[in-house]
């Protein structure tokens, strides 16, 4: 099943409707390197500051809310996202951008159905002031 899920991008660069993007298709480097860096980062805080993994089966053991994380709730997701959208600027497919939508309403129902309501469980107080303070998924850059 995994590699089926896997393979979507893939199959989708292969049908629909093309775009030609000109010169713009280069700014999807910015959008791998920024995705990429995100995730990287993110993978990095979770087991160095939060003890743990980003995999439910070994989440953190403790609540991370710094680096990317002072940002926005979700910037592995964001990061994910960028690199999508990346690949719709550079393949010109107007799938990927159906791709992007079902993969972020994904995102957004993981987050608010299991995430958040089992977050607040494993850390109380501290986590729902971190909700007060950090947007979910649009970064807000304070000074």
């Amino acid at each position: 099943m995994l590699n089926y899920l896997s393979n979507i991008p893939l199959a989708l660069l292969r049908s629909g409707i093309e775009v030609d993007f000109g010169v713009f298709s280069y700014l999807a480097f910015p959008f791998w390197i920024f995705g990429s860096i995100a995730i990287l980062w993110c993978f990095w805080d979770f087991v160095q500051k939060g003890k743990g993994t980003p995999a439910p089966i070994d989440p953190p053991k403790e609540l991370v809310a710094s680096g990317l994380y002072r940002y926005v709730r979700n910037p592995m997701y964001v990061g994910v996202l960028s690199v999508i959208f990346g690949h719709i600027l550079w393949f010109g497919h107007w799938s990927l951008l159906i791709y992007a939508f079902v993969i972020f309403t994904a995102f957004h129902l993981f987050v608010t159905l299991y995430e958040e309501p089992n977050l607040k469980r494993r850390f109380g107080a501290s986590y729902e002031e971190y909700l007060r303070k950090v947007p979910r998924w649009i970064p807000r850059v304070r000074k």
